[in-house]
């Protein structure tokens, strides 16, 4: 099922048949500030989902989840500042399916969700953009709103299987998937873990990083035959892709960020990944 054809579905619902758009008091659902539900979420450890509540509250600038109805603490507490959704249907092995992602100690956390009800799930996902939004018009008093849109939840630049040895480059290429959420590039082991087993800082050329055709002509163990060389300040990381098409799928998302100039606030992202053990 395509990503997007929930949100076209239930946006062509809330205009003709909720008339949502005529009625604005009619989207009070996601835009009141605070929500409170059970959605089905995906066991960390064992894979199965189980229903869970959560709760997310502007005031506390947070999305929490609760391993049971009448626990007094959350499980996790997910600060909206550092907050993205986006539907994977696909990936989650449902039509509903939505992957949230959040920052804990400065590495990224997985929780897959979704909702038998296809508008109930949407309207989360809206509750989760307008509570960015809110959100950053508070933290950014001067940008105007088509500033602010973008930044209320993005989709990632790529995902997929590659192979990637390790930083002695001596080891055997180990088959991972990869995702490039702007520029964290983030390896797992499975698609649906909750925590990537490793994350790259992808900066700017003029911060020294560039990314490469192939790989340097002494490297062994890869089986993939169509190579990527990503040269950071630190160190090369190298890259195999199965097919030419991945390759320049990937080779074209890595150029997109390294080409764009890095914002002030991305800086201290990159010493945080440099202090890294």
């Amino acid at each position: 099922m395509p990503k997007w054809r929930l949100l076209r579905e239930q946006w062509i619902r809330a205009k003709y048949e909720r008339q949502e758009f005529t009625y604005p008091e009619r989207q009070e659902p996601y835009s009141a500030g605070y929500r409170e539900g059970f959605l089905w979420k995906r066991g960390r450890d064992n894979g199965q989902f189980l229903s869970r509540k959560f709760v997310l509250t502007e005031r506390e600038g947070a999305l929490k989840y609760f391993n049971r109805s009448d626990a007094k603490e959350p499980k996790a507490i997910m600060k909206i500042e550092h907050l993205n959704a986006t539907f994977q249907p696909a990936k989650i092995g449902h039509p509903h399916g939505l992957q949230v992602t959040y920052l804990k100690d400065n590495s990224t956390r997985n929780i897959f969700v979704y909702h038998e009800d296809g508008k109930e799930m949407v309207d989360w996902f809206n509750a989760l953009r307008a509570a960015r939004f809110h959100y950053l018009q508070v933290a950014f008093p001067g940008a105007s709103d088509a500033d602010l849109v973008p930044k209320l939840s993005r989709n990632y630049l790529q995902e997929g299987y590659m192979e990637k040895t390790g930083p002695k480059q001596t080891e055997g290429f180990r088959k991972r998937w990869f995702t490039m959420d702007d520029r964290r590039l983030m390896y797992f082991k499975d698609p649906l873990d909750a925590f990537a087993r490793g994350e790259v800082f992808i900066g700017s050329r003029e911060s020294g990083y560039t990314v490469l055709d192939g790989l340097p002509p002494s490297t062994q163990g890869h089986h993939w035959p169509h190579g990527i060389t990503i040269v950071t300040p630190e160190r090369r990381f190298l890259l195999a892709c199965e097919t030419e098409s991945e390759q320049r799928a990937w080779m074209e998302a890595f150029r997109k960020v390294v080409d764009r100039p890095m914002l002030p606030q991305e800086y201290a992202v990159e010493a945080h990944f440099k202090h890294k053990p």
